[in-house]
């Protein structure tokens, strides 16, 4: 995992342990795991939009032009992303 051994992540769960205290371990791990389902959420979203964009089939370069400037543009950068996979 990163790299990193048993040892050192009993030593970072400690360090952590120290600054934060036992009783706020759950409220900040609980935070975290409501983050990662968030961006999760978020970029499964971001993937299906890009996914129904394309298979919009537009009829024109202008309809496509159109549909791209209403993009924003983390939208437009995955796009971009996915493109140039290809």
């Amino acid at each position: 995992m990163f790299g990193l051994g048993f040892q050192e992540l009993i030593i970072i769960f400690i360090i952590i342990l120290l600054l934060f205290g036992a009783k706020k371990l759950p409220e900040l791990a609980r935070g975290l795991g409501k983050g990662i389902n968030e961006f999760k959420r978020a970029q499964q979203g971001l993937e299906e939009e890009i996914k129904n964009v394309a298979s919009d089939k537009p009829s024109s370069d202008k309809e496509l032009a159109e549909k791209i400037s209403k993009m924003s543009d983390e939208e437009k950068a995955k796009l971009a992303e996915l493109l140039s996979k290809k």
